[in-house]
């Protein structure tokens, strides 16, 4: 498999080479890309970008500091004009830094981006899906990184449910808190403990990674813009930073938008410093909106919730209006669905909280909750496989089919999900670049599909919407209709009236 590289923006040079603490990811990303013999560039453009700092010693260190990376140097005769007709409007110096940027990543002199530029990821994505993956914030750079070249061996897989005073907020999990927020342990005993405010969780390792601290409120009681009925408001969303390369973050939302979609609130609502640009850029892509600014300077961001059907709308495509109103999604008559037949190992490893073993596992405890609450880890996934059938257009409906298993459930329909994306790689390089930042596969298994040009590997992006509680036996599948004979081996498109019979069967919380 070829060695990745990596092009880093001038915020990501900072976070490693200015004179304050280096954060955790970054400190992680450099030491992982230093182990692995990984390429480190810095694009040329960035000095001119520093060169731009009012700081004149601040300047002359950062400017010094680039000597340490492998440079990229800008093609020449690439003009501002050419740059703005591929990436957008260039209305100040950062962006003709930005388009250049994107210019070096997408003629392949290195295969991610690395920023915090939530602009930038914004620019990518409009370019185009596919450039959009290879621009990666810190946090799944690592991540990226700690898969390729060190498989975790434990996934974490359980989010708990306790309450505040089980919790012991002397942890140094909460001293960044602590830090901007000098009344902290006054309002952890006063709000959180008195009040006995129920916490989502996740410890690894008997330790606390992860952590959302919800409230209850109501039209009448609530710091929210918009009102509504039943509000959820999250108190605390936080994440270890050393772990924040393995997607806690999305567990984390996950479990938010899960949990407000069932139990019918009307909306759900948390605040954001300016510098948490991950973590909003995690919020807009699953709907939530920007509603404005509170007295201490946080933005507020809302999302809200319905218990009806989705229309289709001219505005927004099938995909799009699935993610921003996930875990809803859009059925009609132009919907089209999909049985995709998937083999124990991978099933496993793509929806890990339905492993169920009947032999005690070395995941069992790995949560320090009692009782380890669905969903799983991620919502955007990817399933790789070399069926023929091209699938339909994104926000096509995907039942997964687990075929003969050692532990159950064995032959039945487990999940739903809706379609982003369908891809082909052509090498292993390829499967490298496609499934970057979402992938759950490691080198050695990436490198053994053996994607070649004339056999190439199908890469499939989608959401996960729901585990289908209780699953959907052969027998049943049968009966419906959907199996006539030996279940299918590779994919194959449902009528639509199947469709709508195993969206119904389905016991989802909404309707569609």
């Amino acid at each position: 498999m070829s060695q990745q590289s990596y092009l880093i923006d001038t915020n990501i040079l900072i976070g490693l080479e200015d004179n304050h603490k280096v954060e955790a990811a970054y400190a992680r990303f450099h030491k992982l890309a230093s182990a692995h013999k990984v390429n480190v560039f810095v694009h040329e453009a960035a000095s001119e970008d520093i060169a731009r700092d009012r700081d004149s010693a601040r300047r002359q260190i950062s400017l010094s500091k680039i000597e340490k990376y492998l440079v990229l140097k800008k093609r020449r005769g690439l003009s501002t004009d050419e740059l703005a007709l591929a990436y957008g409007p260039l209305k100040k110096p950062n962006d003709l830094v930005d388009a250049t940027l994107l210019h070096a990543l997408e003629s392949g002199a290195s295969d991610f981006l690395v920023t915090q530029d939530k602009g930038l990821h914004e620019r990518a994505q409009k370019r185009s899906t596919e450039l959009g993956r290879r621009v990666l914030f810190i946090a799944d750079a690592t991540d990226l990184l700690v898969q390729t070249y060190e498989p975790k061996e434990v996934p974490i897989r359980h989010v708990g449910e306790v309450q505040a005073h089980e919790i012991d907020h002397k942890d140094g999990f909460f001293d960044s808190l602590r830090d901007g927020y000098p009344e902290f342990n006054e309002w952890w005993r006063e709000k959180c403990v008195k009040q006995h405010r129920a916490c989502w969780v996740v410890y690894d390792d008997d330790k606390l990674v992860g952590l959302i601290v919800r409230k209850d409120e109501t039209a009448d009681d609530t710091d929210a813009v918009t009102t509504a009925d039943k509000i959820l408001k999250i108190c605390t969303f936080k994440v270890a930073p050393e772990k924040r390369g393995v997607k806690l973050g999305e567990l984390l939302l996950k479990q938010v938008l899960w949990y407000a979609q069932t139990n019918g609130y009307g909306l759900a609502y948390l605040t954001t410093y300016q510098d948490q640009v991950s973590l909003m850029d995690l919020l807009e892509f699953y709907g939530f909106q920007n509603a404005g600014t509170n007295d201490q300077g946080e933005f507020i961001y809302e999302r809200a919730f319905s218990q009806d059907g989705l229309d289709r709308s001219s505005d927004v495509t099938d995909f799009d209006l699935a993610r921003k109103c996930y875990p809803r999604f859009l059925l009609d008559r132009e919907t089209r669905g999909f049985g995709i037949p998937i083999k124990e190992a991978y099933h496993d490893t793509l929806y890990p909280d339905l492993w169920r073993p009947r032999q005690p596992d070395l995941f069992v405890g790995a949560s320090k909750a009692d009782a380890p609450t669905r969903p799983g880890n991620t919502i955007r996934k990817v399933y790789l496989c070399r069926a023929q059938s091209k699938l339909g257009p994104a926000g096509s409906v995907l039942f997964f089919y687990k075929g003969v298993s050692q532990e159950p459930p064995s032959q039945a329909i487990t999940t739903l999900g809706i379609l982003e994306s369908v891809s082909l790689a052509r090498s292993t390089k390829d499967l490298m670049l496609l499934t970057g930042g979402r992938s759950v596969y490691s080198e050695k298994e990436l490198a053994s599909w053996n994607a070649t040009e004339r056999r190439p590997v199908k890469v499939i992006n989608y959401l996960l919407v729901a585990y289908v509680d209780p699953p959907i036996s052969l027998d049943e599948l049968r009966t419906m209709g959907v199996v006539n004979g030996h279940p299918q081996q590779s994919i194959y498109e449902l009528r639509h009236a199947q469709l709508v019979d195993l969206v119904n069967r389905s016991n989802l919380v909404f309707d569609v």
